[in-house]
C-alpha cells in the first residue's frame, strides 16, 4: 500500500505498526493537497484519494491532533499549526500550556483514512489523558512531553518507550483496526489485496 507521505520516519513507523503488510511512501511526483478540511476525517480522505488516483494502488493516510476540553476541543486539525502556519513544535506546546490549565483534560485523536479504486474506510484511535504541569521525557514529538495518558502510571508519552508508546497511542489503535480490517480481506502478512 501506498502511505500519502514521503516522511520516512512515518513509513517506518506506519510498516511496525501494520506488522507486515508492506508500506511503501508516496512517490516524489504526486503533490499532495492542502489540509483544508475541518475534521481529522476529512484531512485524511483528501490525502488517501490524491495517493491512490496518482498511483493506481491502494492508499492511506491519516490526520492527528491533540484535543484540549478546556479549549473546547482546539487544536484538533490545527494541531500542527496551532501556533501559526509555520510554527515548530515548541511554539504550539507553549501555546497549549498557556491556555489550557495544568489537569485539564486531553484527547489525541488518529484518523486513518484508506481508499481503493471501490471503496473508502476510515479508522479512528484515540487515547485519553490530562495536561502535565511541566513537559517531561525526551522521546515522542509534538505535545507528548505534556500529555499524561490515562493508562500510563504517571508518565507523559515521551517519557514512554516506543513499544510502550505504540499499544496506547491514538496512532498505534488506528493502525490495528486498519490491520485487521485488510487482514480480513486477505492483505496480511504478505498477502494481496483484493
Amino acid at each position: 500500500m501506498v502511505l500519502a507521505t514521503r516522511n520516512d520516519h512515518k513509513v517506518r513507523e506506519f510498516a511496525g505498526l501494520l506488522d507486515g503488510i508492506p508500506v511503501r511512501a508516496l512517490p516524489d511526483d504526486v503533490e499532495l493537497p492542502p489540509e483544508t478540511g475541518d475534521t481529522f476525517a476529512a484531512n485524511a480522505l483528501l490525502k488517501a484519494r490524491t495517493a491512490a488516483a496518482a498511483t493506481g494502488e491502494p492508499a492511506f493516510a491519516d490526520d492527528s491532533g491533540v484535543e484540549a476540553a478546556a479549549l473546547g476541543g482546539a487544536p484538533g486539525v490545527r494541531s500542527a499549526r496551532f501556533a501559526g502556519e509555520q510554527a515548530t513544535d515548541a511554539a504550539n506546546l507553549a501555546r497549549l500550556r498557556r491556555e489550557a490549565p495544568a489537569g485539564s483534560a486531553l484527547r489525541y485523536v488518529c484518523v486513518i483514512a484508506y481508499v481503493d479504486g471501490q471503496e473508502e474506510r476510515l479508522f479512528e484511535g484515540t487515547c485519553t489523558g490530562t495536561l502535565a504541569p511541566e513537559p517531561r521525557g525526551s522521546g515522542g514529538f509534538g505535545y507528548d512531553p505534556v500529555f499524561l495518558p490515562d493508562v500510563a502510571d504517571g508518565r507523559t508519552m515521551a517519557e514512554l518507550s516506543a513499544a510502550e508508546k505504540d499499544a496506547i497511542s491514538h496512532r498505534g489503535r488506528a493502525a490495528r483496526a486498519l490491520r485487521a480490517w485488510l487482514e480480513e480481506r486477505g492483505a496480511g502478512r504478505g498477502g494481496a489485496l483484493r
